[in-house]
């Protein structure tokens, strides 16, 4: 037996070396690889089915399948143009507006290749993580317009839209572009993510116009239990869509889950208990969409922050996203359809500006950088800085989805006619249609 052991220890050790710590920069790690593996197959079940559920348990029974079918189709064509163009105009290069063209169809990735960005991890998986990403930024968008757009309409946007306001954005804030220069800090997309989706969302609703009976018909969601099982998926996936943005398997990532989970608590609990006080029961909706809201207003400062720093994070979101969501978009009379501005918008917009006040130095320090305080710390001038980000952002979105918005109409028209919306979208786009 002692023979046997002996035989084996060798190798035990090798495998030890190779699963625990981490490489040299520069070199593959197997225990980060392992680790953004399972973190990029979260994130992409965040869009398909997480999203698709929750999205399709909040529409009409008309539009279910419809609705289903943005996220399916935003993940496979958001996929090959990411691969093909996208992810080179992102991340690859060094220029302050965008990136070159070293990786268009992943030209120059081999085996052993690694980013500047993700040292530890094959570049072909940093790529696929960002993936995600994109993909489900796109399909966040359709949920502002939904019951109304036509499917051509939305999948000529999700091409035009993410080069022109989603790739950009990305290079500035994560490839090295000016925002990140100027010192904008943003850990999983606040900026890139959140509030352009929700910009986005805003912009098209506006455009669009409102649904057909909006403000007067029961439009009531069609199975909030789908809903409820896509949140759960969200929030689950969020572990990889924050967690993951550390690129390694190191404390920070579990700081950043840890802040995420409590985040999403804190905003449920608040929503609940606001709509408990002004009507008398608790809702079902209420509860998912305050989880939704924390979940997205911690992503930007997950990895900057301490964990109880998500439960004040969140409990601020479940507040002001409950009210963007009922007072102000019944005041301003936008048929944002699932509030995706009120929810991730807002929640972006909180988010990236919290991070400058709550960013702890200590989450973030590495050995290649110092660690990042924010206002409380004492360094007020990084909430201006992420002011900065918030505005640029915003600005850029409003201009870059009204052009693709304008495109789309001339090359497809924006939204079905009369009678398909009346009969729904899953017949008249798609013909089929869930059993009675």
């Amino acid at each position: 037996m002692l023979r046997l052991l002996s035989a084996f220890a060798p190798a035990a050790l090798l495998l030890a070396s190779t699963t625990s710590g981490h490489a040299a920069e520069g070199t593959i790690d197997a225990a980060d690889t392992g680790f953004m593996i399972l973190c990029t197959g979260l994130v992409l079940m965040m869009t398909l089915p997480g999203l698709a559920l929750f999205y399709a348990g909040m529409v009409r029974r008309k539009n279910v399948l419809a609705t289903m079918a943005q996220s399916a189709a935003a993940t496979a064509l958001v996929s090959i143009l990411w691969v093909g163009l996208a992810y080179s105009l992102s991340f690859s290069g060094d220029g302050a507006y965008l990136g070159d063209l070293s990786r268009v169809f992943l030209a120059g990735i081999g085996m052993d290749t690694v980013s500047p960005l993700a040292k530890t991890i094959p570049e072909l998986l940093f790529m696929a993580y960002q993936m995600t990403f994109a993909v489900i930024t796109c399909a966040l968008v359709g949920g502002a317009v939904a019951d109304r757009m036509k499917f051509s309409a939305f999948l000529l946007f999700c091409v035009i839209w993410l080069f022109l306001v989603y790739v950009p954005s990305a290079h500035w804030v994560w490839g090295g572009g000016f925002l990140a220069q100027m010192g904008v800090i943003d850990f999983a997309g606040g900026t890139v993510v959140h509030i352009n989706a929700g910009v986005a969302g805003l912009v098209a609703a506006i455009v669009i116009g409102a649904r057909q009976g909006y403000g007067r018909d029961n439009m009531a969601p069609f199975d909030l239990s789908l809903a409820v099982i896509g949140t759960g998926l969200l929030w689950v996936g969020w572990f990889g869509f924050n967690g993951g943005s550390a690129l390694s398997a190191g404390s920070r990532a579990i700081f950043a889950i840890v802040a995420t989970h409590l985040a999403a608590c804190a905003g449920a609990v608040v929503w609940s208990l606001i709509e408990w006080v002004q009507r008398g029961k608790p809702s079902v909706l209420g509860m998912i969409s305050g989880a939704v809201a924390g979940l997205g207003t911690i992503t930007p400062a997950s990895g900057f922050v301490l964990p109880w720093h998500g439960l004040v994070i969140g409990a601020i979101a479940g507040a002001v996203c409950y009210w963007f969501c009922t007072y102000v978009k019944h005041r301003f009379k936008y048929d944002d359809s699932l509030d995706v501005f009120g929810v991730h918008g807002i929640g972006g917009v909180m988010g990236t500006l919290l991070a400058g006040v709550f960013a702890t130095a200590s989450v973030s320090v590495s050995p290649d950088a110092a660690g990042i305080s924010g206002l409380i710390e004492g360094n007020a001038a990084q909430l201006g800085i992420q002011a900065i980000g918030v505005v640029v952002t915003t600005l850029w979105c409003i201009v870059g989805t009204y052009v693709a918005l304008k495109i789309c109409d001339l090359v497809t028209g924006l939204r079905v006619n009369a009678d398909q919306e009346r009969e729904g979208l899953d017949i008249a786009l798609h013909g089929e249609a869930l059993h009675q």
